[in-house]
This record gives C-alpha cells, sequence and structure tokens, in this order.
C-alpha cells in the first residue's frame, strides 16, 4: 500500500507539509504490533521497507512513510526529504518545533486506525530516529510542542544512530509532572548508535 497525505498540527501551525508515499509491509504470522519505521535525512520510505520486509519478525506490520521534501538549512537550504528543518547538531542549534510536531502528527494519524490490541511502536534510523523519540517526548509530556494533545499510546521507542531533538526544553516539559515520569519509566526505548 502506499499514498500521500498532508499534515498540520493545529494550534500554531502556519506550514502544510506534504508527506511523500507510504508504504506497508504486513505481517506474514499473526498480527500484534504495528511500528512506524522513519527514514533518515533525504532517503524515502521505500527504502526501509525492502529491508523490513526481509526480517524474520512475522508479526509486525511495518508502515514507512516519506518525510516531506523541504529546504533543509544544514544543506545551504537545498530541498530533500526531512522530517524537520535541522541547521546542525548542536545543543545550542533552533529546533524545528513547528516540523517536528507535523511529523509526530502524521505518525499518531498513521497509528490511529490499527486495531485496539495491537501494540503500537514507532523507530527510526537518524534523523528518523529522532522524530522517533520526539514522539516519545510527546507521548510522556501529554502534548505535541504547541500543546495539544498526544492521541496515541505507544508501546516502544526504536532509535538507530540518532539524537535527542528539543533537548535544551524536555527539563521544562518533564520537571513536576508526576505523570510524565511515570510514562517516561514505563516506556521501553531502545537506542544504538555507531562509533564516527
Amino acid at each position: 500500500m502506499s499514498n500521500s497525505s498532508s499534515s498540520t498540527v493545529s494550534g500554531t501551525a502556519t506550514r502544510t507539509f506534504e508527506f511523500g508515499r507510504t508504504h506497508v509491509v504486513r505481517p506474514k504470522g499473526r498480527h500484534q504490533a504495528t511500528i512506524v519505521w522513519l527514514h533518515g535525512l533525504g532517503d524515502k520510505g521505500s527504502s526501509w521497507s525492502q529491508l523490513l520486509e526481509t526480517l524474520p519478525l512475522p508479526n509486525i506490520k511495518w508502515i514507512c512513510p516519506t518525510a516531506p521534501t523541504r529546504p533543509v538549512r544544514l544543506f545551504g537550504g537545498f530541498p530533500c526529504t526531512a522530517w524537520f528543518d535541522v541547521g546542525d547538531f548542536s545543543e545550542d542549534a533552533p529546533d524545528d518545533l513547528e516540523g517536528l510536531d507535523a511529523s509526530a502528527a502524521h505518525v499518531a494519524n498513521l497509528l490511529s486506525t490499527e486495531p485496539a490490541d495491537i501494540k503500537l511502536g514507532v523507530g527510526g534510523f537518524s534523523m528518523g530516529a529522532a522524530t522517533a523519540l520526539y514522539s516519545a517526548i510527546c507521548l510522556v509530556s501529554g502534548n505535541y510542542g504547541n500543546g495539544n494533545l498526544y492521541p496515541v499510546n505507544l508501546s516502544a521507542i526504536v532509535g538507530l544512530s540518532g539524537w535527542l531533538p528539543c533537548s535544551r526544553n524536555l527539563r521544562n516539559r518533564m520537571e513536576g509532572s508526576h505523570e510524565a515520569a511515570r510514562r517516561a519509566a514505563s516506556l521501553p526505548i531502545f537506542l544504538c548508535h555507531g562509533l564516527g
């Protein structure tokens, strides 16, 4: 299955993001989990769907969307597929909250039609891992960066060679909330990163 869609998050959103094709790898066994898998900067969902189809994980449905094509500051404004805009990878770099919110909302929308008895997860590589971790922040805090409620209950997060966006603001979003701390402690997160 492939399709494309646009997404906005109500509230402070001023841009509409046109997401590319979404590729779905159906489970070969009994459907027990659905994972939205997010590609890295400049890639597309079809690249990962071909790889995920070969994994010996017969009970997982994989949804592999393609990020919008947008100008990316890291590349001097050159347009490529990106879940959000990024200029550099330092902690002091500004975060594209509007792009992060739109991508997290797109992921939540993709998962919103899954059966209630299915475990839901988000994973990704590089920028996709950063977006998956941002989805975890939204789940744990209960809302997107713009304050709107986060609607999906995630069971797991997977990140390969990524980073944590919005790390400067994370403490402010989490501090003083026992409910957020409880959700954070109960969410399995698997992170891997290579050297260099």
